[in-house]
């Protein structure tokens, strides 16, 4: 499987890194690897997540409220196309 990133999902990832550096130095490292760890399950069994809506698929990361919305494309590649923080107003979903 091939994994892509949208702008998006790369300018989610980072904001949310960087917030949780300023809570505590170490903080982002550690939300980044439940981000790993969660979008390694979707490399291995992307079909296992439902579909939200249309065909986009949801996977929640452990410890911290976010959701990692991807898509299954062609040719065996995996879009992410948003990390959404499930704190904020549902009506800014992707």
């Amino acid at each position: 499987m091939k994994l892509l990133y949208t702008e998006r999902a790369k300018t989610d990832l980072s904001l949310a890194f960087e917030w949780y550096e300023e809570q505590r130095i170490g903080l982002g490292l550690e939300f980044l690897d439940c981000v790993e760890s969660s979008i390694k399950n979707v490399l291995q069994t992307p079909d296992l997540y439902a579909k939200q809506y249309a065909d986009f698929r949801r996977v929640l990361t452990s410890r911290f409220p976010f959701s990692i919305f991807y898509t299954i494309e062609k040719n065996n590649v995996i879009i992410i196309h948003a990390i959404f923080d499930n704190r904020q107003d549902p009506n800014k979903l992707p």
